[in-house]
C-alpha cells in the first residue's frame, strides 16, 4: 500500500534546511546501526544546496561518512565541472568539505552520450545493491524537490520517462530545454525506504497547491508514492501559503 503523506510545515527556509539536516543525520545514524551502511540519492538544483552545506559544517560529526553512500537522483548532460552540474554543486557544498571516501560517491558520468551514461548508472545501481533480474534498488533515503511545472528529479510533464516501468535509469528528452537529462525512474523512487521532498519559497506556492491538493493535476511529483516506505514533504511557510487547511 502506498505510504501516507507526512506533511511538515516550518516557518522559514532556514528552519526547513536545519530540520532536513537533522533528519538526514538521524536517519543515517539509525540505519548504519541496523545494517552498517546508508544509501542516499541526492537532489540537484538550487534548493538543497543549503542542506548540503549544513551537513558539511554543522552536522559533520553527526553523519557516519565512512558508511554513507551517495548517489544522484538525476543529472544534466554536462561535464562534472560545468556550472549546471548537480555533482559540481554537491561537491562544492559538501563532498569537498567532509571525510567521505571517494569510493562512496557514485556520480553519473554525464559527460558521455546520455544513453550510455544512463545504462552505465543503471549497472552501477545493480552492482551496488546486488540486484537480480527484476529486482529494484532500495535506497534508505531519496531527496527530491519540485519544479515550477511539477517535475521532480528529471521526470518532466509529457516526457517519455513518465511511462518507464522496467528501466532503473533513463536518458529523458526534455523538450523545454532541448536536451537529455539522466534520471532515476518512478519504480526506483517508489521502492525507497524514505523519500523526502524539500520545498522552499513563495514561488513554489502555486505548484505545491496543485501537487498536494489537486488530484486531477496529473503532475510527475504526484506519482511519487513509496509502496513500502515513508513519504515526507518538508515545506516552509511561504511555499505552503496557497495550501488550504
Amino acid at each position: 500500500m502506498p505510504a501516507a503523506l507526512d506533511l511538515r510545515i516550518v516557518d522559514t527556509a532556514a528552519e526547513l534546511f536545519r530540520s532536513a539536516a537533522r533528519e538526514f543525520a538521524t536517519l543515517a545514524g539509525q540505519t548504519v546501526k541496523k545494517k552498517d551502511r546508508f544509501s542516499v540519492a541526492l537532489s540537484g538544483g538550487s534548493t538543497p544546496k543549503t542542506l548540503y552545506t549544513l551537513l558539511a559544517v554543522e552536522y559533520a560529526k553527526a553523519v557516519p561518512w565512512d558508511q554513507t553512500y551517495f548517489f544522484f537522483g538525476d543529472e544534466r548532460s554536462v561535464p562534472p565541472d560545468h556550472p549546471d552540474s548537480n555533482y559540481r554543486m554537491v561537491n562544492q557544498a559538501m563532498f569537498s568539505k567532509v571525510p567521505s571516501p571517494p569510493d562512496n560517491i557514485f556520480r553519473i558520468y554525464s559527460e558521455k552520450d546520455p544513453a550510455v551514461a544512463a545504462r552505465e548508472y543503471e549497472e552501477t545501481l545493480r552492482s551496488y545493491f546486488r540486484l537480480s533480474a527484476g529486482q529494484l534498488p532500495r535506497f534508505d533515503l531519496i531527496l527530491l524537490g519540485i519544479g515550477p511545472d511539477g517535475h521532480t528529479a528529471s521526470l518532466f510533464p509529457n516526457s517519455a520517462a513518465l511511462n518507464e516501468i522496467e528501466r532503473l535509469v533513463v536518458a529523458n528528452w526534455v523538450e523545454k530545454f532541448k536536451t537529455y537529462r539522466i534520471t532515476l525512474t518512478f519504480p526506483v523512487l517508489n521502492h525507497a525506504a524514505n523519500v523526502m521532498f524539500l520545498v522552499s519559497g513563495a514561488d513554489k506556492a502555486g505548484i505545491l497547491h496543485e501537487v498536494l491538493q489537486n488530484p486531477k493535476a496529473n503532475l510527475p511529483s504526484q506519482k511519487v508514492r513509496p509502496e513500502d516506505g515513508q513519504l515526507t514533504w518538508l515545506i516552509d511557510r511561504p511555499a505552503a501559503s496557497a495550501l488550504s487547511r
